[in-house]
């Protein structure tokens, strides 16, 4: 399991110090949310911060909860392996994977609780990643919502089935007992924040999520 600590929690007086943490405790991937306070209610920016994280050699992951998807994508690119947007958000999904692909990114695309798995289908041939959101995007420490497991299989189902060089992402609510859950269902990488962040045994916590 591919275990994506979200710096949504972390403490951005020590922002390079929290990322090389996770890093060193086995996290391949650091999870880097987005939001434009348009397309969820709440704003996050990371890029004053992410110049300070340039060098470390660890997947970013960068999710984009926003309206403007070039936008964006073009600002964050520069510090982004990987950039996921919403298909909720988006009036062109075939177009919007081609820019962030030609900006040099990895794409990766969302859907909210809402919105049902075959709504991504189409578009699994062109994307590195699907990412089922677990809980309603826009701020940490909500629940598991038990909808995202069927999202899970059947999108898992229909990448093997294809052959397709697709992970499954989820993000929201993750712990090791929901981590275990989306495992089962097929889940390839898990978003942790406030499970992660915010304690001290963060080698024993992402240990437990890597084995799942």
């Amino acid at each position: 399991m591919i275990v994506a600590p979200s710096v949504l929690s972390a403490d951005k007086s020590c922002f390079r110090d929290e990322v090389l943490k996770v890093q060193a405790a086995g996290a391949e991937f650091i999870h880097l949310d987005v939001m434009d306070g348009k397309f969820v209610p709440n704003t996050t920016s990371l890029i004053e911060y992410l110049p300070l994280i340039q060098d470390v050699d660890i997947f970013k992951d960068t999710h984009i909860m926003v309206m403007d998807i070039r936008g964006y994508a073009k600002l964050y690119a520069p510090y982004s392996s990987l950039i996921t947007f919403h298909i909720e958000a988006s009036e062109d999904v075939k177009g919007d994977i081609e820019y962030i692909r030609s900006l040099g990114c990895k794409v990766g695309l969302s859907i909210k609780p809402a919105t049902p798995a075959e709504a991504i289908e189409p578009y699994l041939s062109d994307l590195d990643l699907v990412l089922v959101m677990s809980v309603e995007p826009g701020k940490g420490g909500q629940a598991y919502l038990d909808e995202a497991n069927g999202k899970i299989a059947y999108l898992k189902k229909r990448i093997k089935e294809r052959g397709y060089n697709c992970l499954v992402e989820v993000d929201g609510g993750i712990n090791q007992q929901t981590g275990r859950l989306a495992a089962s269902y097929g889940a390839d990488v898990l978003v942790a924040g406030s499970y992660i962040y915010g304690h001290d045994d963060y080698q024993e916590r992402i240990e437990a999520l890597r084995r799942l």
